[in-house]
């Protein structure tokens, strides 16, 4: 796909704003701005963050040319020197950013952008969009990849996405969370991952009956002979016919690997044992048993519980658009205004009656604390810059809003990471992104961080932010003192 202009995928509060800066406030004022959720998609115990790499390549090419000045000019919004400043617009702070395929919690940031006002403004929708969306398909996709428990989970789902776009990135998010392909072309070519798909029904129904048809599949992809066996009837048609080419195949010296049949309706459980026993006893055991057919975690799990005998699943609809959780909920705030004088950030802070709704003020950086015995996550910290902690000192961590639920870690048992990385500085992009199979080593070693209570489909144990207690006295006294103002 060649590269688009995406200046102006944008709110036009974003850019009133700015020209509102522009004229009645310093334009270069510097802000920290960030990015996070507050909770978890599809009742989930965790995120998996990504579309980093897209926010990058917005960032790098943001720049407004001609036809983009006229359109803004002519909306009689936009004023001249306003316009002639978009004209010269570059980026030029800094980002940081967890990297894509990081298991992530609510209410830490996930970027951090610090920048003048007005350019900070600017990146906030686009920056939502892209990593709002890829990071809700990498989170259902890891649902699905959680429930298959092992089997290859393939992503089918571009022709019932919402548009090229989210079926493009929404491919690139699913292989990050772990599918093993996707029948995504497109995307197998954009991003290097593996492609993968069978036949649909209109080719057997183009011959003059299911063997033949058969037969000239296996004769064309020998060794990705995967045969889709509903169409006519599953038992009493479609196996035979494929254990039938399956024979020929074998008596022709041509070795089956890669071989099978897929499901793509009826009582996937029931079909895919009475399937298993055919294939089992005409020599065939090791035959994939595929399934598709609007499948999600939930319908996978209870065709596991059932002894369902599949062991690939292809998904499509309810993976690509997280149908049962359409919206990944990220938010853009304002944390902090650099005071010139003192050369210090001012913390800010957004209050809401909802005590989730309150944000967490100041410049922040987050440490993912460990357990030393086993490697499990113990809880995240949110700190304000410059705080250090020591493996080698007790650790307290307690909860932010429910103070009394504390946790205390003993020295030396714990280990300390800082997640976030510098992606921009002074508006240069000072980090490679990892290609999409390399993301999806790190997710799967992420994954596997969490506690299997936290991995859980239902009701699953809650991962701790914790903020550190400096962060937790600074954000109270901003409340006290905002209740006394305006009492």
């Amino acid at each position: 796909m060649s590269q688009r202009n995406l200046t102006l995928l944008t709110d036009l509060y974003e850019l009133t704003m700015m020209q509102g800066y522009f004229k009645e406030k310093d334009a270069n004022e510097t802000v920290i701005f960030d990015a996070f959720y507050r909770s978890n998609p599809s009742g989930n115990g965790y995120a998996i963050c990504a579309g980093l790499e897209q926010v990058i390549e917005y960032i790098n090419e943001l720049s407004f040319n001609q036809e983009d000045l006229d359109y803004l000019k002519s909306t009689g919004l936009f004023e001249d020197d306003f316009l002639e400043y978009l004209r010269h617009f570059k980026f030029s702070g800094d980002i940081y950013a967890i990297p894509e395929g990081t298991v992530v919690f609510p209410r830490e940031p996930l970027i951090k952008v610090i920048a003048p006002i007005m350019e900070a403004q600017l990146i906030e929708t686009a920056l939502l969009t892209i990593i709002n969306h890829q990071s809700l398909i990498a989170t259902k996709t890891a649902r699905v990849v959680y429930a298959a428990d092992g089997d290859g989970v393939m992503e089918f789902g571009l022709r019932r996405a919402q548009g090229p776009d989210a079926g493009i990135y929404g491919a690139r998010a699913a292989m990050i969370a772990g599918c093993v392909g996707t029948s995504n072309v497109l995307a197998g070519k954009m991003f290097n991952v593996p492609i993968r798909g069978t036949h649909a029904h209109s080719w057997i129904m183009s011959f003059p009956d299911e063997l033949t048809a058969f037969r000239n599949y296996a004769r064309l992809y020998p060794t990705s002979c995967i045969l889709l066996v509903d169409t006519y009837d599953t038992l009493k048609s479609g196996v035979p016919n494929a254990i039938q080419v399956f024979k020929e195949m074998k008596e022709a010296g041509i070795p089956l690997k890669n071989y099978g049949i897929r499901l793509d309706s009826g009582d996937l459980a029931y079909l895919s044992k009475k399937a298993k026993r055919m294939l089992h006893e005409a020599g065939f055991s090791d035959a994939i048993i595929s399934a598709s057919n609007d499948l999600d975690e939930t319908l996978i799990n209870s065709l596991k519980i059932q002894g369902a005998t599949i062991n690939s699943w292809g998904v499509g609809t309810n993976l690509i658009t997280s149908k049962d959780c359409p919206s990944f909920g990220g938010v853009y705030k304002l944390a902090a205004i650099l005071d010139r004088k003192t050369g210090e950030f001012v913390p800010k802070i957004k209050l809401s009656e909802n005590a989730e709704k309150i944000t967490n003020p100041g410049n922040k950086v987050i440490k993912r604390i460990y357990s030393k015995e086993t490697g499990k996550i113990i809880a995240d910290l949110i700190c304000l810059d410059g705080e250090t902690i020591k493996e080698s000192h007790s650790l307290l961590l307690f909860d932010p809003i429910e103070t009394w639920k504390k946790t205390h870690l003993a020295p030396e048992t714990y280990t300390i990471r800082d997640l976030m990385v510098q992606v921009f500085k002074k508006g240069e992009c000072i980090y490679h992104s990892p290609a999409v199979m390399d993301i999806q080593a790190y997710c799967t070693k992420e994954l596997n961080t969490l506690w299997e209570e936290s991995r859980r489909l239902v009701n699953p144990h809650e991962v701790h932010v914790d903020l550190s207690k400096k962060l937790w006295e600074m954000k109270n006294e901003l409340l006290d003192s905002y209740h006394f103002t305006n009492s």
